[in-house]
């Protein structure tokens, strides 16, 4: 993962850290922390500006995150309910519980949206409910901007800081992003296997 990461990079320069950075949240194994860890990096070794990786970066996390948003938006609010009807144990929800999450997401989705951009695996799941509740895209555009450009921002200059000592960035972040995502998917399939409808709790 982390050579192709570096040829990627190597071969694009600032579009293959927007490429990269697309991928990162439409495909969740490729972990960002690495991406703009390594792209700080090359800043250190005068290979890249900060300004244009951070903005390059960013601008890859919002089309990826886009990506979700509009399968969310295409499926829609009312035609998500025979899904739930039908899979509702796999999610692990009831059409009630859409129905509570888009009212929360009428009120409150701006906010929510920016918060998720810092949590891992969440930062890009939370984009499917945004567009599934129709959030107005340019509303759902400026947060996810707002957000990532932050986090991407602290990613970079700790490469940055990090220097040339990539082996402390790979031997720490690369094992932290796969127990992240064995637990996430341990907690999904506890859940799965807890969840009962309310009418059988």
């Amino acid at each position: 993962m982390t050579d192709f990461i570096l040829n990627l990079i190597a071969w694009g320069g600032y579009f293959g850290i927007f490429l990269l950075m697309a991928l990162e949240n439409i495909l969740p194994p490729i972990p960002s922390e690495v991406i703009m860890g390594l792209g700080g990096m090359a800043v250190a070794r005068g290979d890249m500006a900060m300004v244009p990786l951070i903005l390059w970066g960013t601008a890859g996390t919002t089309i990826g995150n886009y990506a979700w948003y509009a399968v969310g938006r295409y499926i829609g609010y009312e035609r998500f309910r025979p899904f739930v009807d039908k899979h509702g144990r796999w999610l692990t929800m009831e059409w009630r519980d859409v129905e509570r999450l888009h009212l929360f997401f009428v009120r409150h989705g701006g906010w929510v949206v920016f918060v998720f951009r810092f949590m891992p695996a969440f930062r890009t799941m939370i984009s499917l409910p945004a567009g599934i509740t129709r959030m107005p895209l340019a509303r759902f555009l400026l947060w996810t901007f707002a957000g990532s450009t932050i986090w991407n921002a602290i990613l970079a200059y700790a490469g940055l800081w990090l220097g040339a000592n990539f082996e402390a960035i790979n031997r720490y972040v690369g094992p932290a992003a796969i127990a992240m995502t064995v637990l996430m998917i341990g907690g999904y399939l506890w859940r799965v296997f807890t969840w009962k409808p309310r009418g059988e709790r």
